[in-house]
């Protein structure tokens, strides 16, 4: 059995930033041997977007900020200038050795490069070559540049987030996160190893495949989407309260904050007992889930109401002891020590040979055949490019002399 589930699998990586890249550390955590390519002595610009920036054992402050440590360990890095022709030379060899190719420039760029899925293809049919944009490869906004914030703002995230606008503070919020280029990361990996399946299993070939963070945004609505389709209504923002069963709710409690969801009847019963109000659960304005959805607004009055006179802890155990789904709301730090993440070990230390001792948050994919248990450090600008281009044939003088030139 091969030591982790996609091992043999080659992927040139010639993104940067932090949707593709993610996608590629996620196969690269998968087992894939994951090259990739950064521009000589720039690299990837992410490696720029701090502070804060990684710190060498001896607490001096290097040129790598954690964003780009978050999104590109698992790989090995290679500089090279594709804008030169022994540069494209070079990346035309190792395209012709890779299984996945994977970049997200704009539109058209590579193309210029002779760089191309057209031109790659026929010095390698069986490769997969992935676009990650902004806009996808075709429509009138195609060759717009965008990052994630517009695109939460375009694909109507941003809308069903925040507060409604009569409340305090109301107005469409992004996510804190990056959340369009998160999800997009995962749409990404997923169709690369269909592609892959496509081509190793069912007797097919490499093919394109093209990703537009707009339509990933899009499809991530899910039912809220689905919700406006059938109804041809727009989903109304709702701050911390969910939109499917009620409640779904947070609740201030006498020193921070909780949230719980009772999903169907039984919780609501419970948790009702739980507060010590259970003839809530009798009023027919709320027995049945239809009756809580309609009456939404009276029903958290009476909730929120309930919380305010125990504390956060008092009322988890409560709420545990009764069944009703229910959990603190945490800073990143706060979360970081819960015992349940801590068991399943969501943070885990590796050696970095700058910085020495560096956490990481551990991929939360378990599996019992091929686990996930590698985890490299992200690379230094190049520090892979000589061995790389040695197993292409490059001698050290043909190494040196490209190093002259800027190319690599």
């Amino acid at each position: 059995m091969p030591s982790a589930a996609l091992a043999g699998v080659k992927v040139l990586d010639m993104s940067r930033v932090l949707a593709a890249p993610l996608a590629t550390q996620l196969l690269g955590d998968l087992g894939a041997e994951v090259l990739k390519i950064e521009r000589p002595v720039v690299g990837d610009e992410s490696r720029t977007y701090g502070p804060p920036f990684m710190r060498t054992r001896d607490g001096e402050e290097t040129k790598d900020a954690a964003f780009y440590l978050s999104a590109n360990r698992n790989k090995r890095s290679v500089s090279v200038d594709f804008a030169a022709p022994d540069g494209q030379e070079i990346l035309r060899a190792l395209a012709a050795q890779s299984d996945v190719l994977i970049e997200n420039f704009k539109t058209g760029t590579l193309k210029r490069y002779g760089l191309d899925y057209e031109t790659l293809s026929k010095l390698n049919p069986r490769l997969i070559y992935c676009s990650v944009t902004g806009f996808g490869q075709d429509g009138p906004l195609a060759a717009k540049p965008g990052y994630d914030g517009v695109f939460q703002a375009m694909s109507g995230l941003m809308s069903v987030s925040g507060y409604p606008d009569h409340e305090p503070g109301g107005g469409p919020m992004k996510v804190g996160i990056s959340m369009v280029d998160i999800l997009t990361s995962l749409y990404t990996a997923n169709a690369i190893q269909a592609a892959l399946y496509h081509r190793d299993v069912n007797g097919g070939k490499g093919q394109y495949i093209d990703i537009s963070l707009l339509d990933c945004g899009l499809a991530s609505l899910s039912h809220f989407a689905m919700n406006c389709l059938v109804s041809g209504e727009t989903p109304q923002r709702r701050g911390n309260g969910g939109f499917g069963g009620v409640p779904s709710q947070a609740f201030p409690c006498s020193d921070g904050q909780i949230f719980l969801v009772a999903g169907n009847d039984v919780q609501f019963q419970r948790l009702c007992g739980a507060i010590g109000h259970p003839e809530y659960a009798a009023d027919p304005r709320f027995a049945k889930a239809s009756g809580r959805i309609q009456n939404r607004d009276t029903l958290l009055g009476l909730l929120y109401a309930a919380f305010p006179h125990k504390t956060v802890t008092e009322w988890l155990a409560i709420l545990d002891e009764s069944g009703v789904p229910s959990g603190r709301v945490n800073d990143f730090v706060d979360a970081l020590s819960e015992p349940q993440v801590q068991h399943r070990q969501m943070v885990r230390q590796i050696e970095h040979p700058v910085a020495g001792a560096l956490k990481i948050l551990a991929n939360p994919i378990r599996l019992s055949e091929t686990p996930i248990d590698t985890y490299t450090p992200p690379p230094a600008i190049g520090e892979h490019t000589e061995r790389v281009l040695a197993g292409l044939g490059y001698t050290p003088a043909d190494i040196a002399r490209l190093r002259e030139r800027g190319v690599v």
